[in-house]
């Protein structure tokens, strides 16, 4: 906060006395600070696919090119003597030229086959233009959009110019014949690669370009130009995706050292292992390995492919080391093409890396197109040296005396590589390099489980690194150890992947079509498997069978009946996926929902319903909802089942996480869906209700509950616009409300209607939002809907066409009326959507249709939904054809039976734009071809202009958010256990802050206090205050008026923050709260409706936003002259008292966001006061007939009562419970006598009397002080003796004005400090005198 800044300077705490924080803060609980307080219910950012290859390619065709002319040098090279003759590892003099040249080309052919054994091979040795041609046209037309290589060793010909050629034979190979790279581009087609091993390689390389791009521009002419002559042409093939091998540069020649073959650049591409160990021995570091000859590296044991043997282990470390090398210095982009797209490709490359290397060591330098960065230097060659080295230094042995080869410490020394990286980690730095050899290791036994580990933990880091992950590779790798029967690998693997489908859910087509969820299936079906593991398999079903026709394959696979078993286990992460699961896979899958009929899958869900983890409950009314809502054909067994479902659902209305509160709302509108008609004939009958109660204007209208002026001062600050709410319009201007709503005594009518679940008829909660985005276009605004909720029970609603008064459809429609006039917004704007959406489709439908016969002139069409013409449409919100074509989802629901109604009540047409359009009534004399009042558009395009609120895809974002859990990282130490983190340093001076000011507030409290009147601060609030309270430890003090909150900095004096609490106009804030005033502070309203709202990032600048809101006390009536609510908090415990005008105290448990008890008080008036203590678990009650009552919490709620003590005669203005462990009970009622109880005895140990009259009570918890406020215009202050120690009546300095009458009045819970609120908007502060402070 920033208030929290500012105090390092103040003088009132200096931060010259040294002191410890305070233990007990460090233990206090922390409320409403969970993931679904602080941030958004929504899931992830998708990530970029950018791992998944695109386009997979294979090289199919090779075409070998071998210009040798054995035994001809040609005329522009010079070689010396002797010089590098060897071609594939034969020497073409050791034979006939013509069988040199057949055996050279048989051994290329073998070399390119170890790497793509499947593809056509094509020789052409010593070839002319002609039989070029011929081939490539050949290869790529068999080829048709695959790849094709193209080979060419050049060594007996010319070098290649710079015209672009390479150079063949005539058929007498008396000439050589020039080729041009542009004829070849035009033959072989893209996509190719092409390889070439000649002198002066590079120039080909630069006319491939030029020639490529002058392709693109004749494409680009003949496109624009079609008479032009290039496009009369047959148009050359794009060479965009064709890449490039070359041996040198441009200007170089091939190495001719004659310990190295001819064909380095060959060799290195196709036999690295071979001539990287020759190339090992070739180096002076080559004598410190004893005994290696040229010859012994001949005789190395072993096949490639065998990773037991010395050759293929060290094949296998190449590939991981020269995987690693490209994945670190490529961008990522050109990696995936090279190294990932294509098997032959990705060997070449790597084998590239090689050629590099050992040809730059002769001053050659291969070229690649696209272009590498140079990789010749980088570290992993090192451990490549060191790997060889290792290898061959047991060759002697081996081969000599034959014994074991021990294996290479390789792979254990880089995965310890990387698990210092994992341990010593910043999150800001370089990837680990060692990635993609973490990857080879999986294919290895020895290593698997290590490497599983070390990943899952790599993983674990944040959805990056799962991108990472995916992108070097590694989805089929673990998609294929899922094969793996191996119990030990099952807890990573489920990690591992509840991580990848977390962040990347497409996955679920790969994993059915390999029977992955087999596996998962089987890992939730183990019972020994740790909770933690079975949670994860539960998401990964939950992500297969998503919004994908993969459910069949699961319901086989049992795991209905394997999900409900875990309902109840107490690892509450599982209770929640495996309801999450369970409500995804009957998610518009018949089959599956029967299986849970059978089951009785909804039976065993309702326990969750009053789970004690919030996102348990959520997930269990998400399965429900989904499990209603399938839209197949219905009977009556299932209608049955779906009104059990919603009267069980019904219950939750008052919950007190708003989190279920949305679900709820999502549940019951897919039975709004299911049972649109019978739900629009219910909402024709609550507008009809609506309508005919009397409506005069809604100006002059009197506010109840508010005994202040209206606020016309032009001193009226403009409100901060608060964050939570979409509509500001709202916050700054009232809504007009009907006089009959006003002044509607809800106690009438011999109480309210039954209805199960808590009481709802009309004493619920009838705070709301703020209106909706699109209040414009809402046919019922929040004022009807408000009305209509607190009007319907008490009219008749008996003449419900075919549904009976207390029918399902009616009780759900007073549900979602409740949740519309919800505190928390998002609930009150999903809740008015689905209203909304039916209002239309009803009043669209009630509209008369244009009939012409005669008698339909002076009847109107029945208001009726079901009528037989007229069927509701699905979705689009278009009003209703007399068709056959109707939406399926209303053609399967059994229609009630209709009546004829009379004709004198129209139905009326609601106007698109208007606030309260139902109102509108059609002359009864009218025709029925004209359109209705104002109503300008035709009936046909009428519903383009009002959206359809309700669709199938109304969702909360519940379950992506829950899976972003596993995204997140689980297993690092959270930042405020961190002793480093700044959230723990901050945390930790926050604690010191509290500690000085117990400290130096006590010391000043203890010399104790003769005045209390110096004033310290005042100002005028923006609204006349009725409720104060102080932070406990910062500078800053809340002071709330009807609706709004002004926060004040009392030691600077000024304004922080003022912003709308959002409660309804007939509602007026009657309590305040800090929690987690030790640490991060929220703010708790309480208002007399019974609604409790919870903010924060307030009085610092930031938009307030509210965290959480819900219905505290369910059965209040808003009256002028009640208690309103009242509150007490116990942050020791997360507990919350409420109570008020309601004959319970409601305990609520903030942990839970639960009600955990109701004690009845036994009195037939309000409560006025509560006071409790944790330690001693009593709760005191002041009520408005004088009574203060003892409550113990620990017993029973109706052997409670411990001790009823009746000596006030008057309304209890405060009662208050000492915090020591033999706290006295002080009570003070209106008449001004204070009394003092034991909680033991039955009267009052002592009493003093003060003024008579008191508006304001409050009592110093540190002082034993307290201040009396009256009608009379002044404030006195008492000690505990019952002496006046200070009697305020004026104003300091504010020309000695008369202080207005006392409104509310608070002390500090440290400071000797009393706020006091007036009548006349003035807000002031009195303090003991300075010399004290």
């Amino acid at each position: 906060m920033k208030m929290d800044s500012d105090l390092l300077q103040s003088p009132a705490v200096g931060l010259t006395e040294e002191g410890e924080p305070d233990v007990n803060d460090w233990k206090l609980p922390l409320a409403f600070m969970k993931k679904r307080h602080l941030e958004k219910i929504e899931g992830s950012k998708a990530l970029a696919q950018s791992w998944r290859m695109k386009d997979r390619m294979k090289t199919v065709s090779v075409a070998l090119v071998l210009c040798l002319n054995v035994g001809v040098d040609p005329p522009d090279v010079v070689k010396t003597s002797p010089c590098a003759r060897l071609e594939c590892w034969i020497d073409p003099l050791s034979m006939s030229p013509q069988k040199a040249l057949e055996t050279i080309g048989a051994n290329l052919q073998k070399q390119y086959e170890n790497w793509q054994p499947r593809a056509r091979y094509k020789q052409s040795l010593d070839p002319t233009v002609d039989e070029v041609k011929k081939l490539c046209t050949s290869l790529r037309r068999n080829a048709k959009e695959e790849r094709v290589l193209f080979h060419y060793n050049g060594h007996g010909v010319p070098r290649p110019t710079i015209n672009g050629e390479i150079w063949v034979f005539n058929k007498n190979y008396t000439q050589y014949i020039p080729l041009s790279i542009y004829d070849l581009q035009t033959w072989m087609g893209s996509p190719s690669i092409f390889v070439y091993d000649c002198s002066n390689a590079g120039i080909i390389v630069k006319s491939f370009k030029q020639f490529a791009l002058q392709r693109e521009q004749e494409l680009e002419v003949a496109a624009i130009n079609p008479s032009h002559p290039l496009a009369q042409m047959p148009l050359p093939p794009s060479m965009k995706n064709c890449i490039q091998l070359a041996a040198c540069e441009a200007s170089e020649l091939l190495p001719m050292n004659p310990d190295l073959p001819a064909d380095l650049f060959t060799s290195c591409l196709t036999t690295p292992i071979k001539i990287a160990l020759r190339w090992f021995c070739m180096q002076k570091s080559a004598k410190l390995v004893p005994g290696v000859t040229l010859d012994l590296i001949e005789k190395i044991p072993g096949r490639l492919n065998d990773r037991r043997t010395p050759l293929g282990e060290l094949n296998w470390i190449f590939t991981a080391i020269t995987d690693t090398i490209a994945w670190n210095v490529l961008p990522r982009d050109l990696f995936q093409k090279l190294f990932r797209q294509d098997l032959l490709v990705a060997s070449l490359f790597r084998n590239f890396l090689l050629a590099e290397r050992i040809m730059r060591s002769y001053n050659c330098t291969p070229v690649s197109s696209p272009r590498l960065p140079p990789t010749y230097m980088h570290a992993m060659w090192q451990a490549w040296d060191l790997a060889v080295d290792i290898c061959l230094s047991q060759l002697p042995t081996i081969i000599e005396e034959g014994t074991a080869f021990r294996h290479s410490p390789f792979f254990a020394e880089q995965l310890t590589a990387f698990q210092v990286w994992l341990t010593m980690g910043v999150e800001n730095r370089n990837p680990p390099e060692q990635l993609p050899i973490v990857l080879q290791v999986l294919l290895s036994q020895v290593h698997r489980l290590r490497a599983l580990d070390l990943l899952g933990r790599f993983l674990d880091l944040g959805p990056w690194a799962v991108s990472l992950a995916l992108s070097v590779g590694i989805f089929p790798y673990v998609l294929k150890l899922l094969q793996s029967s191996a119990r030990e690998l099952r807890p990573l693997l489920v990690f591992i992947w509840a991580k990848i489908l977390a962040v990347d859910s497409s996955c679920q087509a790969d994993l059915v079509k390999d029977s992955g969820h087999k596996y998962f299936l089987s890992v939730l079906a183990d019972s020994y498997m740790p909770a933690e593991h079975r949670t994860h398999g539960s998401l990964h079903i939950s992500v297969i069978v998503n919004s994908y026709n993969t459910a069949e394959a699961c319901l086989q696979g049992n795991l209905i009946a394997n999900c409900l078993e875990q309902l109840s286990d107490p690892h509450p992460l599982l209770r929640q996926w495996v309801a999450i699961c369970l409500g995804r896979i009957w998610q518009n899958f018949d089959p599956a929902r029967w299986c849970g009929v059978r089951d009785s899958a909804h039976e065993k869900l309702y326990t969750l319903l009053s789970d004690p983890i919030p996102e348990v409950r959520c997930a269990a009314v998400f399965a429900l909802g989904t499990f209603v809502g399938n839209s197949a054909e219905r009977t009556d067994h299932s209608t049955t089942i779906d009104h059990n479902v919603a009267m069980m659902l019904a219950q939750l209305i008052n919950d007190g996480s708003p989190v279920v509160r949305k679900e709820l709302v999502v549940a019951l509108s897919h039975l709004v869906v299911q049972y649109e008609s019978n739900f629009c004939t219910v909402a024709l009958q609550f507008i009809e209700e609506e309508k005919n109660y009397s409506t005069p204007s809604p100006a002059n209208t009197t506010e109840p509950g508010n005994l202040t002026p209206v606020r016309d001062s032009p001193a009226i600050p403009r409100i901060k616009p608060v964050s939570s709410y979409t509509n500001i319009k709202a916050a700054t201007t009232a809504r007009p409300l009907n006089k009959s709503l006003q002044n509607l005594n809800l106690n009438e009518e011999g109480g309210p209607a039954a209805f199960s679940p808590g009481n709802l008829s009309t004493s619920s909660s009838a705070s709301s939002t703020l209106g909706s985005p699109d209040n414009d276009e809402y046919i019922l605004s929040f004022e009807t809907i408000d009305k209509m909720r607190r009007v319907s029970s008490y009219s008749s609603l008996n003449s419900l066409i075919g549904v009976s008064f207390n029918s399902v459809y009616t009780q759900i429609w007073r549900v979602l009326l409740h949740l519309a006039a919800d505190s928390f917004p998002e609930v009150s704007d999903l809740a008015m959507k689905v209203l909304n959406s039916i209002a239309y489709k009803a009043t669209m439908n009630a509209r008369p249709q244009r009939i012409l016969d005669s008698g339909s002139l002076t009847k109107s069409a029945p208001a009726s939904p079901t009528s037989k013409g007229t069927h509701i449409h699905q979705a689009g919100g278009s009003p209703p054809m007399p068709s056959t074509s109707s939406s399926s989802l209303t053609n399967d629901v059994p229609k009630p039976p209709t009546r004829e109604q009379p004709s004198t009540r129209s139905p009326y047409t609601p106007t698109l734009g208007g606030q309260a359009p139902h109102s509108h009534q059609f002359p009864r004399t009218r025709k029925m071809f004209d359109k209705g009042p104002e109503q300008a558009a035709e009936d046909g395009d009428e519903g383009g202009g009002h959206r359809n609120y309700i669709s199938a895809a109304l969702q909360t974002g519940l379950c992506d958010w829950s899976a972003k859990y596993f995204a997140q990282p689980v297993m690092k130490l959270p930042e405020e256990h961190d002793l480093e983190s700044q959230v723990r340093m901050e945390r930790q001076w926050r604690f010191l802050r509290n500690a000085r000011v117990r400290r130096q507030s006590r010391s000043i409290t203890q010399r104790g206090i003769s005045r209390l009147d110096d004033q310290i601060f005042i100002n005028r609030n923006p609204g006349v205050p009725s409720v104060v309270k102080f932070h406990p430890f910062n500078t800053c003090i809340a002071v709330a008026d009807k609706d709004s909150i002004c926060f004040w900095d009392w030691e600077k004096g000024e304004r922080l923050d003022y912003f709308y609490n959002g409660n309804p106009r007939y509602t007026r804030i009657t309590a305040m709260e800090y929690l987690n005033g030790h640490d991060c502070s929220l703010l708790l309203t309480a208002t007399d409706d019974g609604a409790l709202r919870i903010w924060k990032n307030f009085g610092d600048q930031k938009n307030p936003e509210m965290v959480t809101a819900w219905q505290g006390l369910s059965d209040m009536l808003p009256t002028t002259r009640g208690a309103g609510m009242v509150v007490d908090w116990e942050q020791e415990t997360g507990l919350l008292m409420t109570s008020g005008d309601v004959r319970v105290i409601r305990i609520w448990d903030t942990d839970r966001e639960m009600k955990v008890q109701d004690i009845p008080t036994g009195a037939d008036s309000c409560v006025t006061s509560l006071s409790c203590d944790s330690q001693r678990s009593l709760i005191v009650a002041g009520l408005g007939d004088g009574s203060v009552r003892v409550f113990d919490r620990r017993m029973a709620p109706n052997e409670s009562r411990v001790m009823t003590y009746r000596e006030h005669g008057a309304w209890v203005v405060k009662a208050h419970l000492q915090k020591e462990t033999d706290g006295h009970i002080i009570s003070v009622s209106v008449n001004g006598d204070v009394r003092f109880f034991e909680t033991r005895t039955p009267e009052s140990v002592s009493m003093l009397q003060t003024v008579k009259g008191l508006t304001a009570l409050d009592i110093h918890p540190q002082a034993n002080l307290f201040a009396c406020g009256s009608m009379n215009q002044f404030i006195a202050v008492y000690n505990a003796n019952g002496d006046i120690i200070s009697n305020i009546k004026y104003y300091d300095g504010f020309m000695g004005q008369r202080i207005g009458a006392i409104s509310c009045l608070a002390f500090h819970p440290y400071w000797p400090h009393l706020a006091v609120g007036s009548n006349d908007y003035y807000m002031s502060i009195y303090s003991a005198e300075k010399r004290l402070r």
